[in-house]
């Protein structure tokens, strides 16, 4: 079965006004960053919005949420910004979705040939396709559970709450 992809913006989707000096959203870079990556996965992609996160409201969670709830496939990899994509998977985990939901992000826009994002995407493509069903936060080429994870933003990496 296909993997769906849910594009949500965030700073992997951000482009750069040379003009204006500032940060925006056009387009998605997903499938060309699935076509440079040489992807043979069978996806499935749908841009639900293009904003930042720390614009994103419970209205915008509720639509991420009842998505995941409705689409056919049941291994999902949502793009998002880093800022509050913990506060993404706790609404969705508090729905009770038997899928296995795996959001990512970058702290560097792709578009600036030097972001991770291409990096996480990957590894959470490879997670969605191995980890049981729940809600997972896919970052620094670790996946983390929804309910034990934060962004440092001393460091800007994310790490677990309780390590073990």
């Amino acid at each position: 079965m296909a993997i769906r992809v849910f594009v949500t913006g965030g700073t992997f989707d951000k482009e750069y006004d040379m003009i204006k000096g500032q940060l925006y959203f056009k387009d998605t870079h997903l499938p060309e960053i699935f076509k440079l990556g040489r992807c043979k996965l069978d996806l499935n992609i749908r841009t639900l919005m293009m904003i930042d996160s720390l614009e994103m409201t419970e209205e915008d969670r509720t639509v991420i949420c009842l998505n995941c709830q409705k689409c056919e496939e049941e291994q999902i990899v949502i793009t998002h910004g880093t800022d509050t994509m913990v506060k993404t998977a706790e609404t969705i985990a508090q729905a009770h979705i038997a899928k296995t939901i795996v959001i990512t992000g970058a702290m560097i826009p792709y578009k600036f040939g030097s972001s991770d994002g291409f990096f996480n995407l990957g590894n959470a493509l490879a997670f969605v396709q191995v980890l049981p069903p729940g809600v997972y936060i896919a970052m620094n080429g670790r996946y983390f559970n929804w309910n034990n994870v934060q962004k440092n933003r001393s460091t800007g990496f994310f790490e677990e709450v309780n390590p073990s």
